[in-house]
């Protein structure tokens, strides 16, 4: 029966936000893309490094990887409270972290759904949807805010703080005025009032700019590309490339596997475009093979965070 809910809060969800068909295209390319690079440099992936002298390296990158979900749970926390819903619970970060794993879901929307049914028992329902639905936004806003440092390559890199300066209570309640024409797709999947004036009187921003929310988020993206960065360097030996550079593309990869909701968790599409936009500058086995690793200790660290959760539903079953 529950999974029977889901498919049918997905269909209208699917109207809502309107994945559409290019998006589909552009995760199955991504995948090809990626495996047409791995066939390509097969011959040169290898993934023989000396567990017992990187352990500690290893367990390092695990460790960032748990510590960039609770900063993205903190942030997500502070985000609902930017929305005025200030009752909500001390375990919601918990909550947050334990449904993690639902992201990995094919569809890529289910933990929003968890968090929205969450949320909106601790406010109204206006407020739940688009504090879900900023969430994600205020994370690409992040990460494209760090990798404006790529500014030191091209001034042009400076119009990626651009979407961040839209992230306040002036312009927002204008933005979210206007995504009202989506309530009569919405309001039958999320019960949502088709008054204006309930609208108004429902969001109720608390401050300017959600800073501790953006720290928080901050944080999360430094810490992936901490954990990621271990992982290259377990299998580079050379020494000179410009960590810079990496990261410039980490934030842009980063970013297009969050906006690509047909790719669980951005798997293929985050891979497929930090190898496109690394390009030739680095050895692509090297990327390949780190990419691999971090994929893998980000996954082991969503199951290790989720387990709880995972045996409750599993509970709930039988």
């Amino acid at each position: 029966m529950r999974f029977k809910n889901w498919n049918q809060s997905y269909s209208k969800f699917k109207k809502i936000v309107d994945l559409g068909f290019y998006k589909k295209i552009f995760f199955f390319v991504s995948l090809l893309y990626f495996f047409i690079i791995f066939f390509k440099n097969f011959g040169k992936i290898s993934f023989s490094i000396n567990f017992e002298s990187n352990r500690y390296d290893i367990f390092l990158a695990f460790v960032f990887c748990i510590i960039s979900i609770y900063l993205n749970a903190f942030a997500w926390k502070n985000i609902v409270r930017w929305f005025g819903i200030e009752n909500i619970r001390n375990h919601s970060v918990s909550f947050y972290v334990k449904t993690n794993i639902l992201k990995y879901v094919p569809g890529g929307i289910w933990h929003f759904f968890e968090r929205f049914n969450f949320i909106k028992n601790y406010g109204n329902t206006q407020a739940a949807f688009y504090s879900t639905l900023i969430e994600p936004y205020l994370m690409m806003c992040s990460a494209f805010f760090l990798a404006s440092i790529g500014v030191i390559y091209s001034p042009i890199f400076l119009l990626l703080i651009i979407p961040l300066l839209f992230l306040n209570s002036k312009l927002l309640y204008l933005a979210l005025i206007g995504l009202e024409r989506l309530k009569g797709k919405a309001s039958e999947a999320l019960k949502l009032s088709n008054s204006k004036n309930n609208f108004v009187k429902n969001i109720n921003l608390v401050s300017f700019f959600p800073s501790k929310a953006f720290l928080y988020e901050i944080g999360f993206v430094l810490t992936k590309f901490i954990a990621f960065f271990i992982c290259f360097n377990l299998v580079n030996a050379d020494k000179n490339i410009e960590i810079i550079y990496l990261f410039v593309a980490f934030c842009f990869s980063w970013t297009i596997g969050l906006i690509v909701p047909t790719a669980p968790s951005g798997i293929g599409v985050f891979e497929a475009s930090f190898l496109f936009l690394i390009g030739r500058n680095v050895p692509q086995n090297l990327i390949i093979v780190s990419l691999i690793y971090f994929r893998l200790l980000s996954t082991a660290a969503d199951l290790f965070l989720s387990f709880p959760f995972i045996i409750r539903r599993a509970l709930k079953k039988n």
